[in-house]
């Protein structure tokens, strides 16, 4: 039982990172939205605009990402078609490894140094409890790689349960590395696209990876509905 107090606290927490997740997506879309607009018939003076900046441009953006894989309230899939578009395939796709391996490292300090408490700034017990990631050992890696490769699941969520297990740094490490690149590298080709005025791939691209992750998201939902009936039993 958590005590009034604590209750009260946390959601004073929670008030505040929604509070600074609007605020952050404001200060975005000021700084980055608004030379977007203005060059929207130009993608290559956009482009050449964010080369303008050289190495800064860089850090900023993958500082920006970094903050959005730790404050689960902010989706990710905007800021990889954001590197596509910005920075092309190559440049974005490192850019979002780098960001997301540090992002999650992050996380994984976070969860063994406070434990459930900063999952639950994000996230219901219900939530967290649904996932079968109660095994120990080889068997919740396995279990967890399966779940984070898989497209359309909740990775944010996921990469929080996954501070609950036994998993240790460098294995929970190179399973975001596996994982992760699959699901950024659509977003930021379909990025990349748009930033070419390829809108024909565009379409192609963002509609294949609709259509793949209504079925990862299926087996996400077959699989956890499975375990947790098999787990009543």
């Amino acid at each position: 039982m958590h005590k009034p107090e604590e209750i009260r606290n946390q959601k004073r927490l929670k008030a505040w990172i929604l509070i600074g997740s609007v605020l952050f997506l404001g200060l975005i879309t000021y700084a980055v939205g608004r030379p977007m607009l203005k060059m929207v018939d130009d993608p290559t003076q956009f482009r050449a605009w964010v080369a303008g900046h050289g190495l800064w441009s860089d850090v900023a953006f993958v500082l920006m990402m970094v903050l959005q894989t730790v404050i689960a309230l902010i989706p990710g899939e905007p800021f990889e078609i954001a590197a596509g578009y910005a920075f092309g395939i190559w440049e974005g796709t490192a850019l979002c490894i780098v960001a997301t391996l540090i992002g999650s490292a992050i996380i994984f300090w976070l969860m063994h140094r406070f434990g459930i408490k900063v999952a639950l700034l994000f996230f219901s017990q219900e939530k967290l409890e649904s996932l079968p990631l109660r095994k120990k050992g080889s068997k919740a890696r396995a279990v967890v790689l399966f779940l984070m490769i898989l497209p359309g699941t909740p990775k944010d969520l996921i990469s929080y349960a996954a501070g609950l297990t036994d998993i240790r740094f460098w294995p929970w490490m190179s399973i975001v590395a596996v994982s992760r690149i699959p699901s950024a590298i659509t977003s930021i080709i379909g990025g990349d696209a748009l930033g070419s005025k390829q809108y024909l791939l565009m379409i192609i691209v963002f509609a294949a990876t609709l259509a793949v992750s209504g079925i990862g998201w299926l087996i996400y939902y077959w699989y956890c509905k499975k375990h947790n009936r098999s787990g009543k039993e």
